[in-house]
């Protein structure tokens, strides 16, 4: 089975007729039956009904022909690319980012994608780590920022930077007269925080059994939003300061940080190896690592870069 194969029965498929295709594709119409006789051999089945109108398509011979329009039209889009994208990264490159970081980020990564790279149209899709994760391997993601990856098949990451945890409350809770609370305080505390298996969740509960507490996790909520309402009412929560930026910009909330010890979570750009426009996906990978390192520098996202140390 060749591609001149595939192409010769959508041509007998669109014309009706075995002339008509030999016609438009140059050959006689007995090397062309001799093409769909082929075809059909190998498959096992007939393709073809032929009668004095002409020719049509059996029921599996059209089953078979959608298919093939599939792969034809998949092998030119895929030879646009190769050729687009010798000259200049093009396409559409879908890009999970965390809710924690989605809100901070997604405006000055779309920006600065635009301004470097005016073919490329960015898909921004936000969800939890663990989804995110998983999209990526399974090629659903071309690029994602993950904290706590770890290392599989089929895909290539950095790790960036590491942020530190730290309880969030409203601009009224008198625990931000405070310069710090204590990881074991975290027991008397009314705590909303993502259920498992959410990554924040996870860290939480490794430091909670090593050092033998249980944090008083008194609503479990994947919704930032809510978790956002549940502090406004008196909760308080554990986050990143970079998660609740707007908030806190405006002296809605506050964050205090956490010692003894200080939870964190390592971040990395991640890039799915199944991707079928890995040129425009390399480019925003790096776009938002420089993104991300530009806003760390200027002390907008409150982490350490790899560089800096852990």
């Amino acid at each position: 089975m060749d591609l001149r194969q595939l192409r010769s029965l959508v041509h007998i498929s669109d014309c009706g007729s075995l002339s008509r295709a030999a016609e438009i594709m140059r050959t006689s119409q007995p090397a062309l039956s001799l093409q769909i006789k082929h075809l059909e051999t190998e498959l096992g089945v007939e393709l073809l009904h032929r009668h004095a109108r002409g020719v049509t398509l059996t029921d599996l011979g059209r089953l078979f022909c959608d298919h093939v329009r599939t792969i034809l039209k998949d092998i030119e889009r895929a030879k646009e690319i190769v050729s687009s994208q010798a000259k200049s990264p093009i396409g559409k490159v879908s890009v999970g980012l965390p809710t924690s970081a989605c809100r901070g980020m997604s405006a000055q990564l779309i920006a600065t994608v635009a301004k470097r790279y005016p073919n490329i149209s960015l898909h921004i899709i936000e969800a939890m780590t663990g989804t995110l994760d998983e999209w990526v391997q399974l090629g659903r993601l071309d690029v994602a920022l993950l904290y706590d990856h770890k290392p599989f098949p089929n895909v290539a990451w950095t790790e960036m930077m590491v942020e530190d945890l730290m309880l969030i409350a409203d601009s009224k809770n008198p625990i931000l007269k405070r310069a710090s609370v204590r990881f074991s305080e975290l027991e008397n505390l009314p705590i909303a925080l993502p259920g498992n298996p959410h990554v924040l969740r996870n860290v939480i509960d490794r430091i909670a059994v090593r050092e033998g507490i249980t944090p008083n996790i008194v609503i479990d909520s994947d919704s930032l939003t809510a978790i956002s309402q549940l502090v406004r009412s008196g909760h308080m929560t554990i986050m990143p300061h970079f998660a609740f930026i707007d908030e806190i910009a405006r002296g809605e909330m506050n964050a205090v940080p956490i010692v003894d010890p200080t939870p964190s979570w390592r971040l990395s750009v991640v890039v799915s190896q199944r991707t079928i426009n890995a040129r425009s996906s390399e480019v925003v990978a790096t776009a938002l690592a420089e993104v991300i390192q530009s806003m760390v520098e200027s002390g907008a996202w409150r982490a350490r870069l790899r560089a800096q140390g852990t």
